[in-house]
């Protein structure tokens, strides 16, 4: 049986980020989450939290609430950041990980960070534009293409000030579990040498690089994430 796969995103945004993994996998397999107070989930959190508080929540949702059996979970930046605090805590509970777009050690530029607690619509902004390789800026950021998002912007500080504190570097040899890593070469907010410092510190882990994305390559190039999860799945052991 497929295993049933769980989408976390990044900062500021929401599960709507999500749509085009959740059309290719699926309603009965794939889910995509909003972290509290992003999207449709009430805030059940106070204005400071760690990664480790939204990975606490996630763990009771997905184990209480859905009670899904060994997923698989995937996430982006923030969520990659969660989806390693699982794999640390909870490993026992997930067959598997999806890391996007993430790493080790999340520090957010000062600047930005205080752009964020002053000036959150336009941090998002400022965020938005970083966030994808240049030649696509334009055609992401359009009117048309741009992916709604109901998140108020006031917790895009929350979330960068939850990265800006988030460090596993030195215990990624712990997680066993098979890893898929995903970067787009162009990432300019969690770099490439983020992901492969991932995947040579994970045993396990592959390591796929996007071309012609930066960090929003699920946006970017929703059809080449999708493959390359595809084709990752096919390699994991059916009792996984």
């Amino acid at each position: 049986m497929d295993q049933p796969l769980v989408f976390l995103h990044g900062s500021g945004d929401s599960g709507r980020v999500w749509r085009s993994q959740l059309s290719h996998f699926g309603p009965q397999r794939a889910i995509a989450i909003d972290l509290p107070g992003h999207g449709q989930r009430p805030d059940t959190l106070p204005p400071e939290v760690s990664v480790q508080d939204y990975a606490h929540v996630v763990y009771e949702l997905i184990t209480h609430n859905l009670r899904l059996e060994l997923p698989i979970i995937a996430g982006h930046s923030l969520g990659g950041a969660i989806a390693l605090s699982l794999a640390l805590e909870h490993s026992a509970a997930f067959s598997g990980f999806i890391l996007i777009g993430t790493g080790a050690r999340l520090r957010v530029h000062p600047a930005l960070l205080e752009e964020a607690r002053t000036s959150p619509q336009q941090a998002q902004r400022h965020v938005s534009e970083l966030a994808l390789a240049p030649a696509n800026v334009e055609a992401v950021l359009s009117p048309q293409a741009q992916e709604p998002i109901s998140t108020d912007p006031a917790m895009l500080y929350r979330d960068l000030a939850a990265c800006n504190i988030f460090d596993v570097m030195l215990r990624l040899h712990e997680i066993q579990r098979p890893t898929l890593i995903i970067c787009g070469v162009e990432d300019r907010l969690t770099p490439l040498k983020y992901s492969t410092y991932l995947h040579q510190h994970i045993a396990h882990s592959t390591l796929r690089i996007i071309p012609d994305a930066g960090h929003y390559v699920i946006r970017e190039q929703p059809e080449l994430v999708n493959q390359a999860i595809d084709e990752w799945l096919q390699t994991l052991p059916s009792h996984a």
